[in-house]
């Protein structure tokens, strides 16, 4: 379990430190996200939160850093993690309702100096191609505009 936590942080890690270098422009982890690992403990077969390493690694070389999370499950580990800083926004479209891990509410917008950084889109059943594009076309150009936005990070699974 040791070696796989190393290896899968290890690797977003550094993909991260390529982009702070400036040695790539896109550099992707293929082995998953791992977004519902927290501080002290492990969540949805999460044991540690490579983004939320990854994202202290961009903040070292960036004033701010978006990450838009588009998988089912609501990014609860890196939301909780970035939940009182205005450096991370993040955005999260997740299946919402008795799904795990049952967070990502609307009302959910950040907290202290992160307040307005949280950005949950939760979304219902039936969800199909079309509207899923609809909804993310706008939110998206609402937030990179008023953000300026310059790098960002994404996970889905």
């Amino acid at each position: 379990m040791y070696e796989f936590c190393q290896l899968s942080s290890g690797g977003s890690i550094a993909g991260a430190v390529k982009l702070n270098k400036q040695e790539t422009d896109i550099a992707v982890n293929w082995s998953r996200g791992l977004h519902h690992a927290k501080r002290s403990e492990t969540s949805g077969f999460c044991y540690v939160n490579d983004i939320v390493l990854a994202i202290l690694e961009l903040l070292k070389y960036h004033q701010r850093v978006l990450y838009i999370d588009i998988d089912i499950h609501h990014g609860d580990g890196v939301e909780e993690a970035f939940y009182t800083t205005d450096r991370v926004m993040t955005v999260s479209f997740h299946k919402y309702g008795e799904y795990f891990p049952g967070t990502g509410d609307l009302k959910d917008v950040g907290a202290e100096k992160g307040k307005y950084y949280a950005v949950n889109f939760p979304l219902r059943d039936g969800v199909d191609d079309e509207s899923y594009e609809m909804i993310f076309k706008p939110v998206m150009a609402k937030v990179c505009y008023e953000w300026r936005l310059t790098l960002f990070r994404s996970h889905a699974s």
